[in-house]
Parts: structure tokens; C-alpha cells; sequence
């Protein structure tokens, strides 16, 4: 029988410390994916990926979010997750939790842009200035943290939206809420392909590592090593293949995302960049 990995939808936030990764002995594991697009997108996509690897590795896994971002974000601080997918765990107070990367994307580098639709006619950083920009939320790395620190440092203030996740901000300016959207350029990129938007890029980051899967330091060791190995192996087996392709399809991509071995020293540019960034002394 495969192992359940049926969708919770958490939005009871309470408390800041690390907890138990599992309710009891004979619950799942629960992995937590950021919302960069609908909980109900994600839920398509991440459910068969959690049943393969559930399946393969012995560790039965569940998917587990909140409705947002930030409740996401909550929930994966206070140690609700035993894995999570998220790259909001690198300021230099969540470092200190102690979750480890151990997994992330076979994908291109991921980076912030800020767009305007194609007929727009504002060119440059400057021009937006004093006009609603909007952000998937304030803890999104390349999706707020990135693009409002080149607002900073360009002297150019923005009313911020915040949208819950990376979709609802280009749905708000596909929608012609705000003048601008700031987001993760990879999403975007898949979104248009699979909305018919078309847009134009003020301005456009360097590249960063693409989420990691991370694991929670209260989850035994033989069992964060049996999911990152079903987790790299997917590319490489014919059934892992054939879940990947599904959700390629399903979301539009080029090509198929599978996972790739990494470490917490893959991500030292996050942690460079949230010591320096003018983010953090406006808003943190």
C-alpha cells in the first residue's frame, strides 16, 4: 500500500522553537514545500514526487503547508517539518536552528526580476518610484529580500503588495493592480509560458542555488540519508522519471527538475547576502 501523502493545510501559528518532526510513532513525516504557487499547484506537483520517494527510501512522508508564505515559513521555524523545501532558513538567526541542506533542484540558477507587463511604459527602477510594487511576501529570498534591496540601494521607494505567493504577485499585475511585480525570474518564466503573459524586466539579479530540500536535526540519521538518496535518484530511475515528466508537464517547465546532492556550503551567498543587505535594517 503507498504511503499517504495527503495535503494538510495548517494556520494555527503559535510559538518559536524547534519541535518534534513527528506527532507520534506512527505518523508520517511531514515535508514542508514554500508556496511559490497555489497550495493546490503544489499539492499536483509535490504529492507524487513524496509518494515516490516515500515509497523507495522507507520514510513515509506527508505533505504539509500553510496557506502562505509566511505561514509556511512559521511553521518550518518552529520545527513542524521533518524536510522542507524552502530557502527561508538562512538568516543568521534561523541558521542556528540547525536544519541541514542535504538535496536541491537540477535546475539553472534561480534569480529576482522585476517586471512590468510588455505594453507598460515604464523603463527603468527609477520610474517606480512612489508606485505599488508587489512581493509574494516579506521572507521570500528572491522574491522580496533581493529585488527590495536593489530598490534600496537605487533610492527608489515602493508601496509594497504582498500577494502570498509568487503567482498571486504576477497575478495582481497581469490583473493591473499594481505597477509592478517582483518575483523568482524561473517562476515567472514557467507562469507566462503557462498564462500567455508577456512582461518586460527592469531589472534582473545575479543567480542563487534554487530551493534546497532541508532536514530538521531532531530527524534520525539513516532516515535523512534514505530520502536524500530516493530524492537524487529519481533522475536516474525509470519510475522517478516518469513522476518528474508528470509534473514538468503539469507545470509547464522545458524539462523535467529532478534533485541533485548538495550541502549547506552551496547556499554561503545567501548568508553573505542577508549580513550585508540594506533589507535588513529597514525591515527586519
Amino acid at each position: 500500500m503507498l504511503f499517504g501523502t495527503r495535503l494538510v493545510i495548517l494556520a494555527l501559528l503559535v510559538g518559536l522553537s524547534i519541535a518534534p518532526a513527528r506527532a507520534d510513532h506512527g505518523a508520517p513525516y511531514h515535508f514542508g514545500v514554500l508556496n511559490q504557487r497555489s497550495v493546490a499547484l503544489t499539492a499536483q506537483y509535490w504529492n507524487p514526487i513524496l509518494e515516490y520517494v516515500s515509497n523507495k527510501s522507507g520514510v513515509p512522508l506527508a505533505l504539509k503547508m500553510g496557506k502562505t508564505a509566511v505561514e509556511t515559513t512559521e511553521m518550518t521555524v518552529r520545527g513542524e517539518f521533518a524536510f522542507a523545501y524552502t530557502n527561508h532558513l538562512f538568516t543568521p538567526e534561523r541558521v542556528r536552528l540547525g536544519y541541514r541542506v542535504i538535496a536541491r533542484g537540477d535546475a539553472a540558477p534561480i534569480r529576482a526580476t522585476i517586471i512590468v507587463p510588455q505594453e507598460s511604459s515604464l523603463q527603468s527602477l527609477k520610474e517606480l518610484d512612489g508606485k505599488m510594487v508587489a512581493f509574494p511576501s516579506r521572507e521570500a529570498f528572491v522574491g522580496y529580500w533581493v529585488p527590495m534591496d536593489a530598490l534600496l540601494k537605487a533610492n527608489v521607494k515602493v508601496k509594497p503588495s504582498f500577494a502570498g505567493n509568487q503567482e498571486g504577485a504576477m497575478g495582481q499585475l497581469q490583473a493591473g493592480i499594481v505597477a509592478a511585480a517582483a518575483v523568482n525570474a524561473q517562476v515567472l518564466e514557467n507562469y507566462a509560458r503557462r498564462e500567455g503573459f508577456t512582461y518586460r524586466a527592469l531589472w534582473t539579479s545575479d543567480g542563487y542555488h534554487g530551493l534546497p530540500v532541508i532536514a530538521n536535526p531532531t530527524v534520525p540519521v539513516e532516515k535523512v540519508e534514505a530520502v536524500r538518496k530516493a530524492l537524487i535518484g529519481m533522475s536516474a530511475d525509470p519510475e522517478g522519471q516518469r513522476v518528474l515528466r508528470a509534473g514538468a508537464e503539469l507545470l509547464k517547465l522545458k524539462k523535467p527538475v529532478g534533485f541533485l546532492r548538495a550541502g549547506d556550503e552551496d547556499y554561503a551567498n545567501y548568508r553573505r547576502f542577508y549580513q550585508t543587505t540594506l533589507v535588513k535594517a529597514e525591515h527586519k
